[in-house]
């Protein structure tokens, strides 16, 4: 797979027209809803935007909170939306968080347990600041994707924050680095949640899934 099937469009923004909701934050594995339906996560370092795209996708402007604060997200937060057989899934950022040692290490057993365990977990969305691309935490969260054998897939972030040229650079080299990755999907997703860059396609590749989950 490079791209998502254009057929996928029209089920992608029908699958983001209902209403979406938390259904509940995770502290810890043993609080994690029923595997009953596949999930999407996304993942990221702090404050690369992922809380503003998932607002994006799904067309609320305060179902994922969003802060200037790196580390807010300090659970696995669960969304779901009724009539819909999928959970999304805001994962804590890494590579950041303002809080004791004891506390940041819980978040980062958390969320290898979860990448590692999770059996109706279908993708995780890599999140990537385009003003930054890869960076070492990033390349250490694809590690325990591929050492789990969790697909994934990049997302490029704040795409309009760069020029088109530095863009296509950081875009060319994120798909050329993650190339090297067993569990990585090769096509990297642009987006910017702000001016709505990329979200038909995100919503569409989501779509797929669910179909070649069905």
């Amino acid at each position: 797979m490079t791209e998502p099937d254009k057929s996928m469009l029209g089920a992608g923004e029908q699958l983001f027209e209902r209403r979406w909701q938390l259904l509940k934050s995770v502290p810890e594995l043993e609080f994690l809803p029923p595997a009953d339906r596949p999930e999407v996560a996304f993942a990221g370092r702090s404050n690369v935007g992922k809380s503003s795209l998932i607002n994006a996708l799904v067309r609320q402007s305060g179902l994922a909170r969003t802060s200037n604060t790196p580390g807010r997200t300090q659970e696995l937060n669960y969304f779901q939306s009724d009539g819909e057989p999928l959970y999304l899934v805001d994962m804590p950022g890494y590579g950041y968080a303002k809080a004791p040692v004891d506390k940041v290490a819980a978040w980062g057993a958390l969320v290898t347990d979860y990448l590692k365990g999770r059996t109706t977990l279908a993708r995780v969305f890599l999140l990537i600041d385009a003003r930054h691309g890869l960076k070492p935490t990033d390349e250490q969260i694809a590690g325990i994707l591929d050492e789990a054998a969790v697909g994934y897939q990049a997302v490029l972030t704040k795409a309009d924050k760069i020029n088109a040229h530095e863009l296509e650079k950081v875009t060319q080299a994120t798909a050329a680095a993650l190339a090297k990755h067993p569990a990585a999907f090769p096509h990297v997703i642009v987006t910017s949640a702000e001016k709505g860059t990329g979200i038909a396609e995100l919503r569409a590749t989501i779509a797929g899934i669910l179909a070649d989950r069905a």
